[in-house]
């Protein structure tokens, strides 16, 4: 699922292309794919908006459009926005068109069918309750130090929380967790003010590398330009249970916790 780097270079890959452009149509090829309002009212008041800002909010994509109206993009697990050259063909999973006026398409491509588009006065009819980003300023080490001793659930867990930190994922969680040294079962509460310090600048990190190299790409992922990211070969932890650590030599380990796996060093990240 992409997370907060592969989300923001969407943005950052779309912006060029597509700001100060006019939607002229759109063709829902998957009904299901349009979170609200209906396919039909979706074209219908879509048509004729002009594109005014992009932005990101955790792992969603605000498309600020002419008339007060925004769409909203969730990737979900498969989904993919590409913008396209008029003559370039509809590319595989192909499942909302948005053909500009110049003739060029940005395109919704979606494997499973789990991403959504919604069309809303306001992006807060959609979104779910978020907390902070991590880049922002206002969350230090000791906010982010209270935050974490109000909760007892395994840190790990406590990451992937949307509502605790907006666009934490899998990869990014666990790449956080071990560049701080921290045991992904540990309780939040139990986490010092050191150990807070070291996992704040840990996320940043890791996720500034994260949008340096492009993003990761494990399976689906690619920008706007229909290009896979980079950072898979930069990775830590994630997905490389059972090779050798690149810390301390040792093997890396696996875990199952609340039904998702998480990897991590037994020895550079102690229970």
């Amino acid at each position: 699922m992409p997370e907060l780097p592969e989300v923001e270079n969407v943005v950052t890959t779309l912006a060029p292309g597509l700001l100060g452009a006019t939607i002229e149509r759109a063709v829902v090829l998957c009904a299901v794919s349009v979170g609200r309002p209906s396919p039909d009212e979706f074209a219908s008041r879509i048509a004729g908006r002009q594109v005014l800002g992009l932005s990101r909010r955790g792992k969603y994509i605000l498309v600020a459009l002419g008339g007060g109206l925004h769409l909203v993009a969730h990737l979900r697990m498969t989904g993919a926005l590409l913008l396209s050259p008029a003559e370039a063909p509809q590319p595989r999973f192909a499942r909302v068109a948005l053909v500009l006026v110049d003739g060029r398409v940005l395109w919704f491509a979606d494997l499973r069918k789990f991403g959504r588009l919604w069309l809303v006065g306001d992006p807060s009819e959609v979104l779910p309750e978020l907390g902070p980003e991590p880049f922002d300023p206002a969350l230090d080490a000791a906010s982010l130090h209270g935050r974490l001793q109000r909760c007892r659930r395994p840190v790990k867990s406590l990451l992937l929380d949307q509502a605790f930190v907006a666009g934490l994922g899998n990869i990014y969680a666990d790449e956080a967790l071990f560049v701080a040294g921290i045991h992904p079962c540990r309780p939040a509460s139990a986490l010092s003010q050191r150990e807070a310090t070291s996992l704040l600048e840990a996320i940043r990190r890791v996720l500034a590398d994260g949008i340096a190299n492009r993003g990761t790409t494990i399976a689906n992922y690619v920008d706007a330009n229909g290009r896979p990211g980079e950072n898979q070969e930069q990775l830590l932890v994630y997905g490389r249970a059972g090779q050798e650590c690149p810390r301390c030599g040792g093997e890396i380990g696996r875990l199952r916790l609340a039904g998702r796996n998480a990897a991590f060093c037994p020895r550079c990240q102690r229970r």
